[in-house]
């Protein structure tokens, strides 16, 4: 196992590294606590919990919920902007698949 300190290091790279408390969060996005606690009533994004039970949250995470503080900012109630950003990312996720998929078919084709 590497040492600790090189472990650290690692997770200022890992984008799903829960490093920020609900406070710094929602100071990151100009937000409230609040906000951030409602994404998770709506499934939007799931924090993760410190030993002590706080909600920690990662930088994958403040990056939705940012997209969600947009479209609330546009006017769109909350459930429907959570309900949107998870469309918008099943939609993403089928048509990666769609293009392996895709990508698969055309190197089993033979060749004329």
């Amino acid at each position: 196992m590497p040492p600790a300190a090189s472990r650290a290091i690692d997770n200022l790279d890992d984008d799903d590294y829960p490093a920020y408390t609900m406070g710094r969060a929602a100071e990151m996005l100009g937000t409230t606590p609040a906000f951030l606690r409602a994404l998770g009533e709506h499934r939007l994004i799931t924090p993760l919990r410190s030993e002590g039970g706080h909600r920690r949250y990662s930088r994958y995470q403040l990056r939705i919920a940012a997209r969600a503080r947009e479209l609330v900012d546009q006017g769109t109630p909350i459930e429907a902007a959570c309900r949107i950003i998870i469309l918008e990312d099943q939609l993403e996720e089928a048509q990666r698949i769609n293009e392996e998929l895709r990508a698969r078919g055309h190197e089993r084709e033979p060749s004329a």
